[in-house]
């Protein structure tokens, strides 16, 4: 690879560096190209994308990026996934796979310019997916109105049988 594709390589990464929401630095060695295309397609089914690129244009190319904050990591072979949208289905992939794959290892990995390491990665994965949780907020905001109108609704009656009350003792008396 001669010096300007590197250049376009480099620049390429950083574009899309920019756009990452995550991205997670794994170790792929000893992994064949069955279990690599295996990766590939489990992450690009989840919105992601999974390359291989070596660690001195890595480097070059986060510069100026959140992922800027792996740059300590980026030592031996490397595999680098960036999602664009949703990082905690990646993150159930990778530890799935890592699962499956006891050679391949996840190193460490950002989420908005914060620094995380493989551990919490392994948290991050056993979160609910973005659909379910955005499910669960729906759920929860339609419930504060529908409490409010039923409180509502409770001081409404209650002064509509104290107004009955009163009518009935009126007619009473008279």
């Amino acid at each position: 690879m001669n010096r300007e594709e590197k250049e376009k390589l480099v620049a390429n990464f950083g574009s899309r560096f920019k756009k990452a929401e995550g991205t997670f630095l794994v170790d792929y060695q000893g992994l064949n190209v069955e279990a690599m295309n295996q990766l590939r397609k489990g992450l690009k089914d989840v919105g992601a994308e999974f390359q291989v690129i070596k660690n001195r244009l890595l480097k070059l190319a986060c510069q100026g990026t959140d992922t800027a904050v792996l740059e300590d990591q980026m030592r031996g072979p490397s595999g680098i996934t960036m999602t664009y949208e949703d990082v905690v289905s990646p993150a159930k992939v990778l530890v799935d796979f890592s699962k499956k794959f006891k050679q391949f290892e996840i190193k460490s990995g950002q989420v908005s310019g914060r620094a995380i390491d493989a551990e919490t990665i392994r948290r991050l994965a056993e979160l609910p997916g973005k659909d379910i949780l955005m499910a669960q907020v729906l759920s929860s905001m339609q419930g504060v109105p529908s409490a409010l109108v039923r409180v509502l609704n409770g001081v409404i009656l209650q002064l509509l049988n104290v107004l009955k009350a009163i009518q009935q003792e009126k007619e009473e008396s008279a």
